[in-house]
């Protein structure tokens, strides 16, 4: 477990945030290190000093993603695992500063912590990156316009097409599942998300043929309708409907058959 300094920042700019102590003293700890070969007994006590004296710059980047539904403690060890990758890459050989060298490798780690844990439904990336874009304009617009932005006003920020705008809202909808358990009201009308979802309907099916129906039952006979609604609507047997309509079992077997054969025609034909 990397355990990270929770000293206050006292400025917004990543690139003078304060360091562990005297920052000069911190950049002569990583100049120490990079003249230092690689096996040098020496070597893992100063990285350790190195990691300490910068570690205030990476909670102050981190800081900055701070309320985006990530708990500050992840983000702090995440920017601290993008330091410790920044300390061990870092070549002074190539005339750049730490500073300038670490802070994008901060922020990268602690983007692709955002992009790739924080998704419940997995998106594109191309959608996860706008959805980061979307939000970080939405903060800077709502200070700049003391209103919140409009898609219009995202997009011309960005200098995208409102439809890719709206794309990335969209997609951050993935960003947080809910549980189908989630309670839905309170009190005797309390009910789950689970209970509002629509399921299939095997009704539909037969709405077509219900519509064919009624003109197809017309074209049978009085006798022959009743027979049909005492056997399929009364549910009687067959010996039940032969008392009702004062003829035998075998004669509304017959009647029976005759109907259907009726109603399959008039139905095949529609």
């Amino acid at each position: 477990m990397i355990t990270t300094s929770t000293a206050p920042t006292t400025t917004t700019d990543a690139r003078t945030a304060p360091v562990a102590g005297d920052e000069t003293r911190a950049s002569e700890l990583i100049a120490a290190l990079a003249a230092l070969p690689e096996g040098h007994p020496d070597r893992p006590a100063l990285r350790d000093q190195v990691i300490e004296a910068w570690l205030p710059l990476a909670n102050h980047l981190a800081f900055r993603y701070s309320g985006r539904g990530e708990p500050n403690g992840d983000l702090a060890q995440t920017a601290a695992l993008g330091l410790i990758k920044a300390v061990d890459r870092f070549d002074a050989s190539r005339g750049v500063d730490f500073a300038g060298f670490a802070i994008p490798t901060i922020l990268g780690e602690i983007k692709r912590h955002f992009r790739d844990r924080t998704w419940n439904i997995r998106v594109p990336r191309r959608l996860q990156e706008l959805r980061l874009r979307i939000s970080e304009a939405n903060g800077t617009l709502m200070q700049t316009l003391n209103r919140a932005p409009t898609v219009a006003d995202i997009a011309a920020h960005l200098d995208i097409t409102e439809e890719e705008v709206l794309e990335g809202l969209e997609g951050a909808r993935a960003y947080n599942a809910v549980s189908l358990s989630t309670p839905i009201g309170d009190g005797a009308s309390a009910t789950e998300l689970a209970d509002t979802l629509g399921a299939e309907d095997n009704e539909f099916e037969l709405a077509e043929l219900r519509v064919a129906l009624g003109p197809a039952l017309a074209t049978l006979d009085e006798r022959e309708q009743k027979i049909l609604t005492l056997r399929f609507y009364g549910n009687l047997t067959q010996s039940e409907i032969a008392a009702r309509v004062g003829v035998s079992q075998m004669h509304v077997s017959r009647l029976l058959a005759r109907a259907l054969t009726k109603l399959r025609g008039q139905l095949t034909d529609c």
